[in-house]
């Protein structure tokens, strides 16, 4: 009987995608709570697993010819996951160039591009000081509409964004669904909404944005939060 898989988790953009996708498998997971809020990130144990100290990160205790496996980044634990069950990453090689394009778009695009726009947005003005740095605001707000338009043209003739739903709208889901705080207007991108629509829909991702819901605090009302989320630490 398959053993379940443990997940380092904290409930962030990239903590949904893999809880969603876990979901969405059916895969039997155990969750394990990495407050990034209090540093836990930077735990020697969690480094062993996680070395560039970010969520999520799993440990697959029957990985490849059933020796356990540890995968970090959320990106190559989706396609980790997508080969492990054969679902949601294409079938043929066309389908599976799709997928993965659409996955590095977000790997390389809207989820950095969001997170500075949270940053510069969210945090650093509630910072102490404040640093309020209009610039840098209009940079990665401006930036996040882009990509939102990129994704909106995308979805003008499909209901998700690599033909069949798959990993890569896991992953886009995880960032986008956060457009309020990108400062952004819905009403400007009408089939990304349809297709936000399509994605709370399903229960597998209701199920995962709610997992460890309670352990979410705002971390701009919190300067030890803000230390160890944004701090520079030297390597040990």
């Amino acid at each position: 009987m398959p053993r379940p898989i443990d997940l380092y988790y904290w409930p962030t953009p990239n903590g949904w995608k893999v809880s969603v996708a876990l979901e969405e498998m059916g895969l039997d997971y155990e969750t394990h709570l990495v407050n990034i809020n209090r540093g836990e990130q930077f735990e020697p144990d969690f480094l062993k697993i996680a070395p560039n100290n970010r969520m999520p990160a799993i440990v697959d205790p029957d990985g490849p010819d059933g020796a356990p496996i540890s995968v970090f980044e959320s990106g190559a634990i989706l396609l980790y996951l997508a080969r492990k069950t054969g679902r949601f990453a294409g079938t043929t090689e066309r389908e599976r160039v799709e997928v993965e394009q659409w996955l590095m778009w977000q790997m390389g695009g809207l989820g950095p591009m969001a997170g500075q726009a949270n940053h510069f947005l969210k945090y650093a003005p509630n910072m102490d000081p404040p640093h309020v740095l209009p610039y840098a605001q209009a940079r990665y707000r401006n930036e996040v509409a882009r990509l939102y338009g990129v994704l909106d043209e995308r979805l003008a003739d499909r209901d998700y964004v690599a033909g069949e739903y798959s990993i890569a709208d896991m992953a886009i889901w995880g960032w986008a669904q956060g457009w309020e705080g990108h400062q952004q207007d819905i009403t400007r991108f009408p089939y990304m909404k349809a297709w936000l629509d399509r994605m709370w829909a399903r229960p597998a991702v209701q199920a995962g944005r709610a997992l460890r819901k309670d352990a979410r605090s705002d971390a701009t009302k919190d300067p030890e939060a803000q230390k160890h989320m944004f701090g520079f630490r030297r390597p040990a």
